[in-house]
């Protein structure tokens, strides 16, 4: 990629923006050199990776990237026999400390079966020094401080130390007592001057005590003076301190030669930790920018979906989908200045820049880009007066230096396209120009004013018209992008607004030709159309989607009833089975006494043993027990009406009385379908306050609204996870026994989110996968208690 196109993309703001997000040296090292990547599986590869640290960083909330410092000067120096500092020795404990922090981290996530390859591979590869850490902590302390416990002779030669000087400070003491001290003494204090202990003694007392002089004041009465009879105190002192400081030059030694050993493991650790502080700063970055990761391919196709300008405050910038590479090549907008051309301009080239840098791009889940050679662009007034180029000539030298390497697999962006120059010529130019770019095969977006570029892409395969939309009303860009509309001026419709009389907007009306006019007409016409059959377009998905829902849902419903129908009747078949065996074997025991009783008593059957037997009989005739809902449902007689809210109990489903159909049978409205429905095949549940006379206009009760799918994709993370929990809460109050969540599969992070939250719900019995009927991974199964 030219450092050019990615200054004038910005893609250099947005590593500054990165910078913020490392947490070393070593990982904003590697942001200060990142560039995007013109390799498909590099591309791929470094999107899964940001991808997986998205994951870490949602799943765990904190990464342990703390204490990192780049060491390889100091592995350097010690490699070539040079003796480390306490700090740099600390740098390198600290460094292996956090390395091996970081490899639990990815390893506690990856035993959660949270499957995370990429980071997983990398910490596979560091090797815990924790002897070599160990060491170091042990010998020094935080603030860099040689610790007594480093070895055996150090802490002799500190203890001899604080016994020497604790000796000397006694006998100085006790001297500055003294009752003549105060008079020959300045201050009664004892002081240190060039590592020796001495007192300050007054000008003309210098001989009193005897001894060496180390320092005076300024005025030059004050004498700080070494009495003689610590001298030798104070040499056996400094004696003990050389063979300290020899100790733990020895300790030093021991230590740099201890991290000389491990140079080759060192270097792995700073070069893992390099890459994981790296890759958890695109995540961060990623989550800042509410940003997702995007599909990438190598066919040039682009689909941004609610994309946005990375460096724009989320709270001011507008979302546009734009798309490119399948049916059209080439996209000419038009339209004023000043409506947001340049911005879609840009944001297509960053997120373009910023997916083969590996970042993710601030777009809706499930947007695609494409991997590209080379990404051009000419956007902005770049005139020199140094070089005497104007406006049009700067544009030139750059189109010139496009057109020399531009090929099939470039992205080309165009910013005011033969600006600068005669209308006329410029728009023949900007004409031939894109001629020559789109043959080549390459992706290419322009902007332009030029009316005559209008009917360019209805003349052209491949290449597609659109403008930013402009609100008259407000005199104001709504930033919204305009797919297939071309770009119309506004400029009789502003000055209207701000007052100009209309008798001059007349007049300049009829300077312009009637063929002008009616294009403005069309173009005008086209949005109007446009924005409508969005909003058509809109709902009937909504209709579609709600239609295909309650289509399934019947579906599976039939599909359990007939694989239970089977399994009922076998068990329906088998308790009747034994209450014949039981009726049958009461039977044959009344017959076998009343043939006993007419043998004992010579046929001679009173009425009332007769009545008992015919009683035991009827006893044992097997009743039918009926469901509680055949009885409630023929305990409660009710004369249906239109908008009766009923019960159906085929489907198991609420619905609304439409019409009768016929004596015994009903038109049902259940959600968005009509179906037939017998009077003895449903409930009656209750009648709506008001009903309506029409059909249509029935005022549906809550339970209707809840759907029994809810579908995610196309969702950012946060905001599926709170319609997740409004819609569970919904299914319950509409006593659902089980509901499916479509989440998609995609990278899998919005379905293990999904799962997450449902396994800590307490009204969930259990979730599953959808069957290969159901929509397989992309879909959860969800059963309430």
């Amino acid at each position: 990629m030219q450092e050019k196109t990615l200054k004038v993309l910005e893609f250099t703001k947005v590593r500054e923006q990165l910078l913020e997000h490392a947490a070393s040296s070593l990982g904003k090292d590697k942001i200060n050199h990142l560039v995007p990547s013109t390799v498909f599986e590099d591309v791929v590869r470094l999107q899964a990776e940001t991808d997986e640290a998205a994951t870490a960083f949602r799943i765990k909330g904190n990464v342990p990237l703390s204490g990192i410092h780049d060491i390889r000067a100091h592995i350097k120096r010690s490699v070539i026999g040079g003796i480390l500092s306490t700090h740099e020795l600390i740098q390198i404990s600290s460094t292996i400390y956090a390395s091996r922090q970081m490899k639990r981290f990815i390893e506690d996530i990856a035993a959660e079966r949270t499957e995370l390859p990429i980071l997983s591979e990398q910490v596979a590869r560091i090797i815990p020094l924790t002897n070599l850490e160990q060491a170091i902590k042990q010998a020094i302390d935080e603030s860099g401080e040689i610790l007594d416990s480093a070895s055996d002779l150090l802490r002799s030669l500190r203890q001899q130390l604080r016994s020497n000087e604790s000796r000397i400070r006694e006998k100085l003491e006790s001297m500055i007592r003294s009752s003549n001290a105060s008079k020959m003494l300045s201050d009664a204090i004892v002081t240190i001057r060039n590592d020796r202990f001495v007192i300050p003694v007054k000008q003309e007392y210098r001989g009193h005590y005897g001894g060496i002089i180390h320092d005076q004041s300024a005025s030059g009465q004050t004498l700080f003076i070494e009495p003689q009879v610590i001298v030798q105190l104070n040499n056996q002192l400094q004696d003990i301190r050389v063979k300290e400081q020899l100790e733990m030059e020895r300790i030093l030694t021991e230590l740099s030669a201890f991290a000389a050993e491990h140079e080759s493991e060192l270097h792995v650790i700073v070069d893992i930790l390099a890459n994981l502080d790296f890759i958890f700063a695109k995540a961060r970055y990623g989550k800042k920018i509410k940003a997702t990761m995007p599909t990438m391919n190598n066919e040039g196709r682009i689909a941004l979906y609610k994309a946005r300008h990375p460096l724009i405050p989320t709270d001011e910038v507008v979302a546009n989908d734009i798309l490119l590479g399948k049916e059209f090549t080439t996209i000419v907008i038009t339209g004023p200045n000043t409506g947001g051309k340049t911005v879609t301009l840009k944001t297509l080239g960053l997120c373009s820049l910023m997916a083969q840098a590996g970042l993710h791009v601030p777009a809706q889940d499930g947007s695609e880009l494409a991997v590209f050679d080379s990404v051009y662009a000419d956007i902005g007034d770049e005139q020199s007066i140094e070089q005497s180029l104007s406006t049009f000539s700067s544009h030139m030298v750059n189109i010139v230096e496009i057109l020399k390497h531009v090929d099939f697999n470039s992205l080309v962006l165009f910013d005011e396209l033969g600006a600068g120059t005669d209308p006329q010529e410029g728009a023949a130019l900007a004409i031939s120009i894109l001629d020559e770019v789109h043959k080549r095969g390459a992706r290419v977006i322009a902007t332009t004013h030029y009316p005559e570029l209008k009917a360019y892409g209805y003349n052209r395969e491949g290449v597609l018209n659109a403008s930013v939309e402009f609100n008259v009303e407000t005199l104001s860009p709504t930033y919204k992008l305009l797919l297939g509309v071309p770009g119309r001026s506004n400029a009789f419709e502003i000055s209207k607004r701000l007052g100009l009389n209309d008798l001059v907007i007349q007049a300049a009306r009829s300077h312009v030709s009637e063929d002008t006019n009616q294009i403005d007409k069309m173009i005008a016409s086209l949005e109007e159309s446009k924005r409508q059959a969005e909003i058509e377009q809109q709902e009937a998905r909504d209709y579609l989607k709600q239609a295909e829902k309650l289509h399934q849902d019947l579906q599976k419903q039939i599909l359990e009833f007939y694989e239970n129908k089977d399994s009922m009747m076998e068990k329906a078949a088998e308790k009747a089975e034994e209450i014949v065996e039981e009726a049958k074997n009461e039977a044959e025991m009344v017959i076998r006494d009343l043939r006993k009783m007419r043998t004992e008593k010579h046929a001679e059957i009173k009425e009332h043993e007769l009545i008992d037997a015919k009683r035991r009989l009827e006893k044992a005739a097997p009743e039918i027990q009926k469901s509680a809902k055949l009885a409630n449902k023929k305990n409660k007689k009710h004369t249906y009406m239109p908008g009766d809210e009923v019960k159906v109990f085929t489907f198991d489903q609420k619905g609304i009385l439409v019409e009768r159909k016929s004596a015994n049978e009903w038109q049902v409205q259940i959600g968005i379908l009509k179906m037939k429905v017998k009077e003895k095949d449903m409930e009656y549940m209750s009648t709506p306050k008001q009903v309506e006379t029409k059909p249509m206009a029935i005022v549906k009760g809550r339970d209707l609204l809840v759907k029994l799918e809810l579908d995610l994709r196309g969702e950012r993370y946060e905001d599926a996870l709170l319609k997740v929990e409004k819609y569970i809460d919904d299914a319950l109050l509409s006593s659902y026994p089980r509901v499916s969540i479509i989440h998609g599969k995609g990278t899998g992070a919005l379905r293990q989110g999904v799962q997450e939250y449902l396994r800590n719900h307490r009204s969930v019995k259990k979730i599953r996968f959808g069957e290969a009927g159901e929509g397989g991974s992309g879909v959860t199964i969800v059963e309430f208690k």
